[in-house]
């Protein structure tokens, strides 16, 4: 759970985890702004990590990946804190991996009508469908969205791609998924509903646009190194 100012819904998400398959809980607060850190604690999560700086949105989720191959997880799931996504799907993108059917699960947003009917802004929902569709074309892929922040990925993944030499914005998320379509593995896909409401974590029209500026240099840049004209240090020795 890379966490941020997420005190008010944490406990809300934590309770629908399900316990007889997850072994581990890891929170990493990003020197949040309220006690979301001290809430973890009290709930019950053992592996809480606090950043004395704010690392940002990818250097979170850095934090949360390197201690969970720390601990010897074999299936690693991002879910956020904030309640957008329900955590009642990881039994369905667990089994996916641990069946060797897919190295990695995406929960999509875009699917069926979840975006829309949990309250996605309608500019938002159009810059996702303008953003996958020129990821699609530039990387070869077919996946409904880019951009959703509930993943599963196999220990075998983590291991292979640099993620750690990504940003530590929010575009890291589209580079790990440029790596591990760059690696070739391939990725599946399951229909997430979503929630937006005031306590749910959102970043607003400024940030989202230098989110779409990355997104679209980094679908770039995989192109030009696929095509064997550039070289990005993300890519290397992939």
């Amino acid at each position: 759970m890379p966490a941020y100012n997420a005190e008010q819904t944490l406990e809300q998400t934590f309770n629908e985890i399900p316990f007889d398959l997850v072994d581990d809980v890891i929170l990493v607060d990003d020197k949040s702004n309220d006690n979301t850190a001290s809430k973890a604690r009290e709930i019950g999560i053992k592996h809480v990590i606090t950043h004395k700086q704010n690392k940002g949105y990818g250097g979170n989720q850095k934090s949360c990946y390197n201690k969970a191959l720390e601990l010897g997880a074999d299936i690693v799931i991002m879910v956020h804190p904030d309640y957008q996504y329900t955590p009642k799907l990881i039994p369905s993108m667990c089994y996916l991996i641990a069946n060797d059917v897919y190295p990695v699960v995406l929960g999509s947003r875009i699917l069926g009508k979840g975006a829309l009917k949990g309250g996605m802004p309608f500019y938002k929902y159009i810059a996702n469908r303008f953003l996958t569709l020129t990821q699609n074309i530039l990387m070869s892929q077919k996946l409904s969205e880019y951009h959703t922040g509930y993943r599963a990925f196999s220990r075998e993944v983590l291991e292979k791609i640099p993620y750690n030499t990504n940003s530590d914005d929010f575009v890291f998320d589209n580079q790990m998924l440029a790596q591990i379509c760059y690696a070739g593995y391939e990725i599946a896909e399951v229909t997430c509903p979503t929630k937006y409401f005031k306590e749910a974590s959102s970043i607003n029209f400024k940030r989202s646009s230098v989110y779409g500026i990355g997104v679209l240099k980094t679908s770039l840049l995989y192109f030009l190194n696929k095509s064997g004209i550039g070289k990005s240090n993300i890519f290397s020795g992939l």
